[in-house]
């Protein structure tokens, strides 16, 4: 089968062969129908997270068919469509996982990082990380749910019962979590790129109420605000843009140094917290009420091989929504 593997460090994706082993007893094969394009995805490719191994297939919002399963598989049978998020293993008897934290696990595997991932025409997976998707929905329109989605749903739920709730970066997560709030009656504040106009328009069209740059302090208060963007600066700002008692939560896995800032900013109760990985639990609570919402992200569609384009336009920041590789059987 076909994948797109990034071979060394720096360098882009190539298109190569791959010979998949049978299934491991756990395991499922998976033959792919679309994988989302995540800003971790990035990450990777520029050398910002840590042992990265080359090579390595990238994505990890991975939605396919079962074609085979090993012995000890009961949850999944042959043709049913799963999804392949993030988290792809943990050792299940640390103090985190013990404690229902196994996002935290030290020792725990990443689809698309320390395992291959999605960008490929099958893919193997723990069948005790995958999760159930519905079959009548459209496979890129759930691709993003995986990661952009989950996670984000995760980073939402740390926010608290925020009324005002701030999104900085109007990306493949904040566009569907905006669809979240607005259906819970909460108010969004959408900031963006610096002259990011078709940016903020696309955020009030999806209910935001205010859209703007992240340099802009919004009209009113915020109770919370969730940081997409990996910029390290943008935390000052939330800081100040939130009420006393609000809280600033970073969603990245990376993000760039966070300046020297005034510790008023911080004063009044204020915090700053981060959201890592995710656990089975996310997936298992966000999937159904997706489901139930009838979210629905806006996509741009690439071909498998055309993965190093679709990685370019979301780092210049030209994907509106989320951009998912479709799998064909070439």
């Amino acid at each position: 089968m076909h994948a797109m593997r990034l071979l060394a460090r720096g360098a882009p994706l190539a298109l190569s062969e791959v010979t998949l082993p049978a299934p491991a007893p756990c395991e499922l094969l998976i033959r792919v129908e679309a994988c989302g394009v995540c800003r971790t995805d990035l990450h990777l490719l520029d050398g910002e997270l840590p042992d990265i191994r080359c090579p390595i297939t990238p994505g990890h919002e991975v939605v396919g068919v079962v074609s085979a399963r090993g012995g000890e598989v009961t949850r999944f049978a042959i043709g049913d469509r799963v999804g392949v998020p993030w988290l792809a293993w943990t050792c299940g008897v640390c103090q985190y996982c013990r404690a229902g934290l196994e996002n935290l696990c030290p020792q725990a595997r990443f689809t698309g990082y320390t395992r291959d991932g999605g960008y490929a025409q099958e893919i193997l997976a723990d069948a005790r990380y995958c999760l159930p998707l519905p079959p009548e929905v459209p496979a890129t329109g759930l691709a993003p749910l995986l990661c952009a989605g989950l996670i984000g749903y995760r980073a939402y739920r740390k926010a608290g019962e925020a009324m005002n709730l701030g999104l900085y970066g109007f990306g493949a997560a904040a566009h569907l979590l905006a669809q979240i709030a607005r259906h819970e009656g909460r108010r969004v504040f959408a900031f963006t790129r610096e002259g990011d106009t078709e940016g903020q328009a696309f955020a009030r069209q999806l209910g935001a109420v205010w859209a703007g740059a992240s340099t802009e302090r919004p009209p009113q208060e915020l109770d919370a605000a969730i940081l997409f963007a990996p910029v390290g600066g943008l935390i000052p700002a939330a800081l100040a843009a939130v009420r006393p008692g609000g809280r600033v939560v970073c969603a990245g896995i990376h993000m760039s140094d966070v300046p020297r800032f005034p510790y008023r900013l911080l004063w009044g109760e204020r915090s700053v917290a981060s959201v890592a990985n995710l656990t089975r639990a996310d997936g298992e609570a966000f999937i159904p009420l997706a489901t139930r919402l009838g979210l629905a992200p806006t996509v741009e569609r690439f071909a498998l091989a055309d993965a190093n384009t679709a990685l370019q336009r979301l780092r210049s920041g030209a994907v509106q929504g989320a951009a998912v590789l479709e799998m064909t059987g070439d």
